[in-house]
């Protein structure tokens, strides 16, 4: 039988930040999403359903939901405002309530470990994203400048992956990686 093993070194990993977003448009381009402060990811509609047989629970079905996020940003690329429904029509006159299209994301979180607080990063990879605003509270200037944080309720529609459920998310994650494939993913992207 094997032995369990607590805190041997290297084994308590933990994840931190994110950084080095791109924003994809709908022609497959992608452009740097500097500015990018956070994307909190929470699943929409998980949840289980528990099966009863004459009173004693027997099983349990887990609804896997849909995929969702918040997005939170001090900046954003120009090119996101058609995503938000914002058109230019001219030099620097925009219209708003337009029509939105589907975008894709992608950005880093750090990996550490007991061992080495760089030890490699996840890659994320979004696609057929929709993105709804937040409120966007503009006040009155002072001396000290306060930048507004920007937010935004992110769904997604999931895409078919061959032989898995569909999905609008892929991780990639570099510390189980050989460095070439992890630069030929990041050439991709």
């Amino acid at each position: 039988m094997t032995v369990l093993v607590w805190d041997a070194p290297g084994s308590k990993t933990y994840e931190s930040g994110v950084d080095r977003g791109v924003l994809y448009l709908s022609d497959g381009s992608g452009v740097p999403w500097n500015g990018l402060t956070g994307v909190d990811e929470k699943p929409v509609g998980f949840t289980t359903q528990p099966l009863y047989f004459e009173g004693i629970k027997y099983n349990e079905i887990v609804n896997i939901g849909d995929w969702g996020a918040t997005l939170r940003a001090y900046t954003y690329p120009d090119e996101f405002l058609e995503f938000e429904g914002i058109v230019e029509i001219d030099n620097g006159l925009y219209v708003a309530g337009q029509d939105t299209t589907l975008f894709g994301l992608s950005y880093r979180t750090g990996v550490g470990n007991d061992i080495n607080p760089e030890a490699g990063y996840k890659i994320h990879i979004l696609s057929n994203l929709n993105a709804v605003p937040s409120n966007v509270g503009n006040k009155s200037s002072t001396p000290k400048p306060n930048a507004i944080e920007f937010e935004w309720t992110i769904t997604a529609i999931p895409q078919q992956i061959p032989g898995f459920r569909p999905t609008a998310e892929l991780i990639f994650d570099s510390t189980k990686s050989s460095p070439e494939f992890t630069a030929e993913i990041e050439g991709i992207l």
